[in-house]
């Protein structure tokens, strides 16, 4: 039988290449071929997912980090010159101590810096993931980046008209949030963050002037676009000054690694993320592949961390849908990659023996 993984990484934990590579490991045999794709959204493990997808290289630069620190961090080309920015990599949450956190110090300048480096090495079409920032400024800092690099007065109003290359941004995100008001930047996501209440309003405040002072300089507001808010507002930006599209980063990179076409002759699918929730069936990886799989009738099981609304999962059409922490296990003890990989390992002895019975199993949702 063929057995497709395709899951997201279980986030802080194993990425999705190493939950991919356990997995295919526990389920390998005689009569069983394993296909591992690695998956993202748009968020942690983006960019290797969409550079192995678009059969691309990994490249480094030095760029500040949300404390205007400087750090190296890479980034992906394709040979058709395509760049994929993984922005986390630049301004991630997870690039700042605990106590270190606050949005309204931490700058997405560091992206900018990814783009122009970009940009000098000729590429022009960008795609841009935009989970796991640790940012709330709208994308001013990103911005100014580029307008350090290519206006000679240094002023973002500067950028339509400067000498800055026509490009085309794609902006890999599932957030739909607009940049202010109470669905916005600052109030979704700014608390975690490390945004104390003050914080929020401030910086609800300091997005509403910026999209405010951009209307009135572009001619058009994009403030309320669907994604805008994504990334701190770096969504905004994007969209505001180089009229980004925002696409589902996991429909994206479906497309790209020809998802319906590679899993057509599949007996079974697994997919997976960290925890797996309702919240799964709104638009996350594992829900856009099992949409894909029930059009050709293939079943599909769900492996996370933890599991919770598992009937609403089951009603949605996942074949299984299984949490691989025991309930006795400490959650400090599960998020070591060493333990996550054993609970993997875990988790396809108790099932392997289901296997046979799931060739080409007809779909009965």
């Amino acid at each position: 039988m063929k057995i497709v993984i395709a899951t997201d990484s279980f986030k802080g934990c194993l990425t999705s290449e190493e939950v991919e590579s356990t997995l295919a490991q526990a389920l390998s045999g005689e009569d069983t071929e394993v296909l591992t794709l690695p998956m993202s959204d748009g968020g942690e493990g983006m960019l290797e997912a969409f550079v192995s997808a678009l059969h691309g290289s990994i490249v480094e630069t030095e760029v500040h980090n949300p404390l205007m620190q400087r750090i190296s961090a890479p980034y992906g080309i394709a040979p058709d010159g395509t760049a994929v920015i993984e922005s986390a990599r630049a301004c991630g949450l997870t690039l700042m101590k605990e106590d270190e956190r606050n949005p309204l110090v931490a700058t997405t300048y560091g992206v900018g810096e990814l783009i122009a480096d970009a940009l000098c090495r000729g590429c022009r079409t960008f795609i841009i993931g935009l989970g796991g920032s640790g940012t709330s400024d709208a994308g001013k800092g990103m911005l100014q980046a580029l307008a350090d690099r290519f206006t000679g007065s240094k002023s973002i109003d500067e950028l339509p008209s400067s000498r800055m290359p026509a490009c085309r941004f794609l902006l890999a995100s599932d957030v739909r949030n607009p940049l202010y008001g109470e669905n916005g930047a600052a109030f979704v996501f700014g608390p975690q963050k490390g945004a104390t209440p003050q914080m929020v309003e401030q910086l609800d405040r300091q997005a509403r002037l910026f999209a405010r002072h951009s209307a009135a300089q572009l001619g058009r507001d994009a403030s309320q676009v669907a994604g805008a808010g994504a990334a701190g507002g770096l969504g905004y930006a994007f969209i505001q000054y180089f009229r980004a599209e925002v696409k589902s980063g996991a429909d994206l990179l479906l497309r790209l690694v020809r998802f319906d076409e590679t899993i057509s002759n599949a007996d079974l699918i697994i997919t997976g993320e960290g925890r797996a929730d309702r919240q799964t069936l709104m638009g996350k990886l594992p829900e856009r592949i099992l949409r894909s799989a029930q059009k050709q009738h293939i079943p599909v099981w769900l492996v996370a961390g933890q599991t919770s609304d598992t009937e609403s999962l089951l009603k949605a059409g996942f074949a299984r849908a299984d949490g691989i922490t025991p309930a006795y296990m400490p959650i400090e003890e599960a998020m070591r990659p060493e333990t996550a990989r054993k609970n993997l390992q875990a988790w396809v002895s108790r099932i392997k023996h289901r296997l046979p019975a799931l060739c080409r199993k007809p779909y009965q949702g």
